[in-house]
């Protein structure tokens, strides 16, 4: 499975931004797929993610302000970031991962810079 990510950029506090990664490879195997983000001295965490098992997910912090939505057409998802706050500030990664033979294998594309800044 590979993952091209693309979106991102500097945007004002309050503002928009869309972020979009598209899959390809062995698209079939995908289970789940969404964003991670990292901000500098913090761990990584979760954004959004879509199961195919288990639905939509949203972490606590985007919860309401984030959409996640699937775009089958190009294989991809897409992460609507709606009222941004400086503190969403972080390198946003795209995540797959596909289960087989009873263990989880993840996947990751590059990171897309956000900067929330006034």
């Amino acid at each position: 499975v590979q993952l091209q990510a693309s979106g991102g950029g500097l945007v004002q506090p309050g503002g928009s931004l869309r972020l979009s990664c598209e899959a390809s490879g062995s698209i079939s195997s995908i289970n789940k797929m969404g964003w991670y983000r990292q901000a500098p001295g913090k761990e990584r965490e979760l954004v959004a993610q879509i199961s195919s098992t288990t639905g939509i997910h949203y972490g606590d912090s985007v919860k309401g302000r984030f959409t996640i939505s699937r775009d089958d057409a190009k294989n991809a998802v897409d992460l609507q970031m709606n009222s941004l706050k400086p503190e969403d500030t972080a390198v946003y990664l795209c995540n797959a991962g596909t289960y087989g033979m009873g263990a989880w294998t993840d996947y990751w594309g590059q990171g897309t810079l956000v900067t929330v800044s006034s």
